[in-house]
């Protein structure tokens, strides 16, 4: 065994690495590390002249600030020993490992001391070879494992990192999942409807998230809890993720999370965000530009203004048209027809006529609504108290089963049959506690959203600007096409009760007026239609 002549002259430095990545997760803290470092030191009579702790990877060379140092000291003479924990913890790349063999074979560095054995310059230097061929080795086919892991996921269309915004990374059925974040999901979705609107920049989105609806990103223990950005929301605004969809080395992969936005939404976004089709200037602005999709190729219906002379009077007016793109070049779209935006608009009137509602019949409904709202909420209380009553219960079923388990009254297949029945009721139960509660209160606020915006919004596009107009298009409905000349519209799902019953109950309505009837119970029962109309939307939205 090689021995200094002269041990005074040994100078150590402590070098203490860990990082997140892989295998390092399982590795002792640094704190850990330097405990022990420091003990066995101690107990050695070493000399250690400065620590270094550092949380970098070393699968890469020229990557660790702290190593690099260690190093350039070790080759200038102020020390010429290294104290670590394991010899991967000081190189798992083939240079830094030769650097390192090197350095002892010249006796630059006198002694590489971890806590099962000591390296010196009089070693086989094959021993040193193959203990960094094996840390690197052992890098290489954790590289290769993951990659094959991840290539398996989003084959089988899970998102194969951190969830983005808006969803978790969780486990069903031992397998792991992209699913819902529950505090943040729904807010991060109505960011992308503000967005859908075209009325908004993405920085105004982010002041309405962070100071009006007290959005924060999710709390991890490096990093979140914060208010969001606007890159940030750039980088939301750009992810196909949002869709559904994952690409990677040139592939496109369809996911299985629940996606916040459809492909036409999506496209929809890139182009206000200038992605696609950087939008024109305000001085080029027309009301409706990027509101609309073809219903033959499904690309953005544009717009553009024309001059017209007037024969006679030699009068210039301007007309502004809209038409479709026809930027696919896979489509043969036959869509060459423009519609004039005066026709457009008046198409538009036409489909807000269908839900618009008398403000009086809006008052008395809304009275009514209100009402009834308050026996939901009792008739919620006597729910949600059973259904916690039945939550609390499945422990206790569990415990019985554990008891005739070992009663040996079930062998190992019952009992296992019966568990899973038991822990599959314990995890429906749990969803609706966490859903019940917000049901009620979200049926009447859409209600109220229904109404209030169907009596005013035909008044307001008559009257209003040209921001009033494309909003009040966009409130109307989802998936709005343009196709020979006349525009389609998939009304939202809380405006289809306003379009399919309202006539019928407002006709009841009018027959049951005061002075006609001497009671109110008719329009009690009028009334009740209503709220048995609108009742489905809540359970259909949950």
């Amino acid at each position: 065994m090689y021995i200094d002549p002269d041990t005074k002259n040994l100078k150590y430095i402590l070098y203490a690495r860990k990082s997140s990545e892989g295998d390092e997760r399982q590795v002792q803290s640094i704190d850990d590390q330097l405990k022990y470092l420091k003990s066995l030191a101690k107990e050695k009579g070493l000399k250690i002249i400065e620590t270094i702790t550092e949380k970098k990877s070393a699968k890469d060379p020229f990557k660790r600030p702290g190593f690099s140092g260690m190093v350039e000291r070790i080759e200038a003479g102020e020390a010429n020993s290294i104290l670590c924990w394991k010899f991967d913890r000081l190189a798992r790349n083939p240079i830094d490992s030769g650097q390192l063999t090197w350095l002892l074979q010249k006796e630059t560095l006198k002694s590489i001391q971890t806590v099962d054995r000591n390296y010196l310059p009089g070693d086989n230097a094959l021993l040193l070879s193959i203990e960094g061929g094996m840390a690197n080795q052992f890098i290489r086919d954790l590289i290769i494992n993951v990659k094959r892991g991840m290539k398996g996921k989003r084959e089988k269309g899970w998102y194969p990192h951190r969830a983005p915004m808006g969803y978790i990374n969780g486990e069903v059925n031992e397998n792991k999942v992209i699913l819902r974040d529950p505090k943040r999901f729904s807010l991060v979705q109505k960011m992308w409807k503000l967005m859908l609107t075209g009325n908004y920049k993405v920085s105004d989105i982010g002041k309405i998230a962070n100071n009006k609806w007290g959005f924060r990103t999710r709390k991890t223990k490096r990093m979140g809890g914060v208010k969001i950005n606007k890159s940030r929301l750039h980088e939301m605004f750009s992810n196909p993720f949002y869709k559904g969809i994952y690409f990677k080395d040139g592939n496109e992969y369809k996911m299985k999370h629940p996606s916040m936005v459809s492909e036409e939404e999506w496209e929809r976004v890139q182009y206000l965000i200038g992605k696609k089709d950087k939008p024109r200037s305000k001085k080029h602005y027309f009301t409706y530009r990027g509101s609309m999709f073809c219903g033959e190729c499904g690309c953005l219906i544009t717009a553009e203004t024309k001059t017209k002379k007037i024969i006679g009077t030699g009068e210039i007016k301007k007309y502004i048209y809209y038409h479709c793109t026809r930027r696919k070049n896979d489509i043969d779209c036959s869509q060459h027809k423009s519609i004039r935006e005066d026709v457009l608009e008046s198409q538009i009137l036409r489909e807000l006529d269908k839900i618009t509602i008398n403000p009086r019949f809006t008052t008395w409904a809304l009275e009514f609504l209100r009402e009834s709202h308050k026996e939901e909420i009792d008739e919620r209380k006597a729910i949600y108290t059973n259904l916690e009553k039945g939550y609390k219960g499945i422990d206790g079923k569990l415990g019985r089963l554990t008891d005739m388990k070992l009663n040996e009254q079930l062998d190992d297949e019952e009992y296992n049959s019966k568990k899973q029945e038991i822990l599959n009721e314990k995890s429906t139960i749990k969803r609706q506690l966490d859903n019940y509660d917000h049901r009620v209160d979200d049926w009447l606020e859409l209600t109220e959203r229904a109404f209030n915006f169907a009596t005013n919004a035909r008044e307001r596009f008559i009257n209003g600007n040209t921001e009033d107009k494309r909003a009040i298009l966009q409130a109307l409905g989802t998936n709005i096409t343009l196709l020979d000349g006349t525009i389609r519209i998939k009304p939202e799902k809380w405006l289809v009760p306003i379009i399919e019953k309202y006539s019928v109950l407002e006709r009841q309505n009018q027959m049951l007026e005061p002075k006609k009837v001497h009671h109110n119970g008719g329009r009690e029962q009028v009334l009740e239609g209503v709220r048995t109309t609108w009742k489905p939307i809540r359970d259909s939205n949950h």
